[in-house]
This record gives structure tokens, C-alpha cells and sequence, in this order.
């Protein structure tokens, strides 16, 4: 079994989501005791979001290339960074390291393509719906074609997950809030949704949704595994 390096506390609310997916997956196909090989460099995520909210993004990869590094020196063969936003220094942090990073979108993408779905919403912060560094990445490397809410629904979107689920509360107001927005994008055209902040998954299951969710956080943690017990 190879080590899972996990840049965790983006929030820990999703860490732990990572930390439990990724034991069970391990325990269900190896059976017995067994469980996941795993390092965890967690972030004081206040830290994380006030360099966010500044626009700080040099600093923010600066911190998270530390964190790469930490984890290979200390024995991970793989790299999962545990949030979708701060894939944006993806890149950056695979080139500062010796070891393989999984990309969050990557994993998500196989799951949508193997239910031959073409056209996709996409929910998450502002940073992860907005810029290109992920929804581009859907776009240009899978051939996926990406929808996301309009400006006031982004918002929305973006604050429940900032004041509500990195500090893991989880409202019902908040996910009839969600569920509006899920159905315009499906009248829209989406064939499914990309939960694509790693608490979105905390609020929306797939009975919440008319067509059927992709949570990111377990996508990418299930893949970890695959790589960790076959290479």
C-alpha cells in the first residue's frame, strides 16, 4: 500500500469526510483490520481564508508548496490537496514536489464522462466557479460543457459555504436555497452537478437533487485510493 499525503484543514470540516472515505474504501476492498496509510498536514483554515478574501495567492501557494513538501519529506507517495478552490496553485505545488498530485477535477470528470453526461453544473466558491483554473481545466481537458448560477446565485452559493459549512452548519434554509438553484441550472440543461466545494457534500445528498450529484470530496478521495493500492 502506498502513503496518501492529504493537505487537509481547507476546512478540517472536509478533512474528515477525506479521513473516513478513504479508511473505508481501503477496509471494504482489503477486508480484515485494514486500513489507509495515510499523512495529514492540516491548515489553520482562518489563516487560509484571509489570504483568500485579500487575494493573496502568492502567499496562499507559498504555504501550500510548504505543505507539499512537508508531506513527501515525511513519506507520502501521492498528494491530494483537500479543497477544489485551492487547486489553483495545482500546478505550482506539482512542480515543487518529486511525487504525483491527483487533481480533484480529473477524478470528477471520470465519473461524469462513465455516465455519459456532457453537459454539467457546477457549484462551489466564487474562486472555483468563476476563475479557470477549474472549470476551464472540465472544459479544455475533458470536453465537458460547464453551467454555473448567475451572479446573485453565486453569492448565495459561495457565503453558505464561507458562514455556514466550513463551520460545519448545515441548515435546511440553506439547502432549499441550493436545491432552487440546482433545478434553474437543470432547466437549463445541466445533466448533473459538480458539488465542487468539499462541503457542498455536507448539505446536498443525491435524493436533494433531480438529476444526480458528483461530491467531489469522495470522488477524489476513492481515487486516492485506487492509486495508493494499484499504482
Amino acid at each position: 500500500m502506498k502513503t496518501i499525503g492529504l493537505i487537509g484543514g481547507l476546512s478540517w470540516e472536509s478533512s474528515i469526510e477525506y479521513y473516513r472515505i478513504i479508511n473505508e474504501s481501503v477496509k471494504e476492498k482489503l477486508g480484515g483490520l485494514h486500513s489507509a496509510q495515510c499523512l495529514l498536514f492540516s491548515f489553520d483554515f482562518a489563516e487560509i481564508e484571509a489570504l483568500q478574501m485579500a487575494g493573496d495567492w502568492e502567499k496562499a501557494t507559498f504555504r501550500m508548496i510548504h505543505a507539499a513538501r512537508q508531506l513527501e519529506r515525511g513519506g507520502a507517495d501521492v498528494l491530494l490537496i483537500c479543497s477544489n478552490t485551492m487547486h489553483l496553485m495545482a500546478e505550482d505545488v506539482q512542480n515543487a514536489v518529486d511525487i504525483p498530485l491527483i487533481h480533484i477535477a480529473d477524478a470528477t470528470a471520470v465519473a461524469i464522462k462513465s455516465q455519459g453526461m456532457h453537459r454539467i453544473a457546477l457549484l462551489g466558491t466564487r474562486f472555483t466557479m468563476e476563475q479557470d483554473f477549474y472549470k476551464g481545466r472540465l472544459e479544455d481537458d475533458h470536453q465537458l460543457e460547464v453551467l454555473v448560477p448567475d451572479d446573485e446565485d453565486r453569492t448565495l452559493v459561495h457565503n453558505i459555504i464561507y458562514e455556514e459549512l466550513v463551520l460545519g452548519n448545515v441548515r435546511e434554509e440553506s439547502r432549499q436555497v441550493y436545491q432552487r438553484i440546482i433545478d434553474k441550472l437543470v432547466a437549463q440543461g445541466a445533466q448533473g452537478v459538480i458539488l465542487g466545494c468539499t462541503e457542498i457534500g455536507l448539505l446536498i445528498k443525491p435524493e436533494h437533487s433531480p438529476v444526480p450529484t458528483f461530491d467531489t470530496t469522495e470522488l477524489h478521495a476513492l481515487a486516492s485510493v485506487d492509486w495508493a493500492l494499484e499504482g
